[in-house]
């Protein structure tokens, strides 16, 4: 799948191809369609610096009264979250290599000062001029003041009204009917502290209860040669711990009686011999219940149940299998790929964890990343080791942020021991709302030297409802 375009002899670069694809975003709630040829008109992928998180602001797409019930004081934001958490990042960070300062620098930097002893290491070795075999190199970098990142009040509220009520077992896995909104681990702590962490991640939140993520698809060979390019159109509805819209809680009672989580819609727009394939996920917050998982193929004008443990199959033309989604996509289980946790580190990096404005971009030439902001943040580092052996990776290190518990980079390695994949995730956010949500995506296989970009951009989406995500819907969206 790595070379479907090529082989399909077509490659989606006009306007005119994208705008023949129909409007994605229109509904009662909605001010404007949204389609990827608008997208594409707002910015572009490459070489445009346009601050697209100002430049198409949330109020230009979905309706005021839909706005208004999903923003919030920013005062009154920070500092409920800052009891949450018990801290502000800016007060805990500074320690490390303090002579890196706030400040622009290019890659003729790095050894002069100390930035090994500050940053991941795959972000490390990305911090040079853009070169083969990898895409995503910074030749240059600006240093920012750590500032204070804080979810929406709801959330905030949610957490703390239900702070305690999360019971993990002596083995650490959480009893899931103890779990009601909000992040189950505030202020994760004692033996078990590394899964806490873990399921705070389980139980995220992005943008909204419900929300459509637009995803724009490039990968590239060893050489920096594209061989894919796709375009996905991502519909979730949180169906547990709703925080945001009405209903709260539980989505309904079909959701409580059969404990679902999440449903998930992934729509291909392109190339063009996937287009009108979608892809229906449905999980459950049993984590010894499979996801149910169905395709629409459009070819066949038929629909098709695989198998809920099917998520170690590879992503088209993508560096990914889906049990890698945001990341890190797995059930915690104790029977399904089951994990030895532990928690490695606490300490402050220096990341491109987030975005502002959305300004971030990718140079055409050397596949280089530009404009993004790093800052120090401070971070867990928990070690997943595969407690089977049949399951893709032996290991997994994953990086989160302390503050959010947003995931922030992930290390996967192979049955082997050598460093497989790894990803790294870039999140807008938006301070009047209190929410984050994918912005830039990075994943690069290290074995066959392969890269893969994902350029999200994200808008709340209240209509939409359980018919969204019924086999009816996935036929429409396939025709």
């Amino acid at each position: 799948m790595k070379t479907v375009l090529k082989n399909a002899g077509w490659v989606l670069t006009s306007l005119a191809v994208m705008s023949a694809v129909a409007p994605l975003a229109t509904a009662a709630d909605t001010k404007v369609s949204l389609s990827f040829a608008e997208l594409e008109k707002r910015k572009k992928i490459y070489d445009d610096p346009t601050p697209i998180v100002k430049s198409l602001p949330i109020a230009d797409v979905v309706k005021p009264e839909a706005v208004a019930k999903l923003t919030f004081d920013i005062e009154a934001m920070k500092k409920a979250w800052a009891e949450v958490v018990g801290f502000k990042s800016p007060d805990v960070v500074g320690k490390i290599s303090p002579e890196i300062k706030p400040g622009t620098y290019t890659f003729q930097d790095r050894d002069r000062l100390p930035f090994k002893a500050l940053m991941i290491p795959d972000d490390y070795n990305r911090f040079r001029a853009g070169a083969v075999p990898h895409a995503g190199n910074f030749a240059k970098i600006t240093v920012v003041p750590t500032r204070q990142y804080y979810w929406a009040l709801p959330i905030a509220k949610a957490t703390k009204a239900n702070a305690g009520k999360a019971k993990q077992d002596a083995k650490g896995y959480m009893a899931d009917e103890t779990y009601v909104s909000g992040y189950p681990f505030p202020q994760p702590s004692g033996p078990n502290k590394a899964m806490q962490i873990m399921y705070n991640w389980e139980k995220r939140y992005s943008l909204s209860d419900n929300y459509t993520l637009y995803a724009r698809i490039f990968a590239f060979n060893k050489s920096l040669e594209k061989d894919f390019e796709g375009l996905n159109m991502n519909q979730y509805l949180r169906l547990q711990g709703r925080a945001l819209q009405e209903p709260l809680g539980w989505y309904d009672s079909r959701a409580k009686s059969n404990n679902e989580a999440f449903a998930n819609i992934s729509v291909a727009v392109a190339p063009r011999d996937l287009y009108g394939n979608v892809v229906s996920l449905q999980t459950y917050a049993n984590p010894e219940k499979n996801s149910q998982f169905m395709i629409y193929i459009s070819g066949l004008r038929r629909a098709r149940k695989l198998s809920g443990s099917d998520t170690q199959d590879a992503l088209a033309g993508q560096d990914l299998i889906y049990e890698d989604g945001d990341g890190f996509n797995q059930k915690i289980s104790q029977t399904r790929y089951p994990y030895k946790y532990e928690l490695l580190e606490e300490r402050e990096y220096l990341v491109p964890g987030y975005t502002l404005d959305g300004s971030t971009t990718m140079s055409k030439d050397k596949k280089e990343f530009v404009n993004f902001e790093f800052e120090r943040r401070p971070v867990y580092v928990v070690k997943l080791t595969s407690l089977d052996t049949n399951f893709v990776y032996s290991s997994r290190k994953l990086y989160f942020d302390k503050e959010t518990f947003q995931l922030l980079a992930t290390e996967n390695y192979d049955q082997k021991g050598r460093l497989y994949r790894t990803a790294s995730t870039t999140s807008a956010f938006y301070p009047d709302m209190g929410m984050l949500v994918l912005s830039d995506f990075l994943g690069k296989d290290h074995i066959d030297a392969h890269s893969t970009y994902i350029k999200g951009f994200a808008v709340p989406a209240p209509q939409l409802t359980r018919d969204d995500f019924s086999l009816q819907s996935m036929s429409k969206h396939g025709k």
